[in-house]
């Protein structure tokens, strides 16, 4: 599975953006997937992901309420919706994908994705 990464850019605090993260092959409905980021000088964080099985989603409380992971399978897409954002929200996002685990605790682990995008920065400015 190859994952791009796209959508992000520069916005004002309080902004919004919509990432997309589109992949090849066509199993990918079979996998779990999610975002990370990873701001400078920080190790990578979760963020959210979606569960391949049922769709439930889970979220960092960082960003609870006002983020938004889904996918469309027809696409072989994942998205992210990203409002209210803010300077903390600073980092170069990445997608991610697997098929292995649904615990929720593993699917919050970077440890536990195989596949990686190549990531999409994004500045929000105060």
């Amino acid at each position: 599975v190859q994952l791009q990464a796209s959508g992000g850019g520069l916005v004002q605090a309080g902004g919004s953006l919509r990432l997309s993260c589109a992949a090849s092959g066509r199993t990918f409905s079979s996998y779990s997937k999610g975002w990370f980021r990873q701001a400078p000088g920080k190790a990578r964080e979760f963020v959210a992901a979606i569960r391949r099985s049922g769709g439930s989603t889970f979220y960092a409380d960082s960003v609870k309420g006002r983020f938004t992971i889904s996918r469309d399978n027809a696409k072989n897409t994942v998205y992210l919706q990203m409002n209210s954002l803010k300077p903390e929200d600073t980092a170069v996002y990445y997608c991610a994908a697997d098929g292995g685990s649904t615990i929720q605790g593993m699917m919050r682990s970077v440890e536990s994705y195989h596949y990686w995008g190549q990531g999409t920065l994004v500045t929000v400015s105060s």
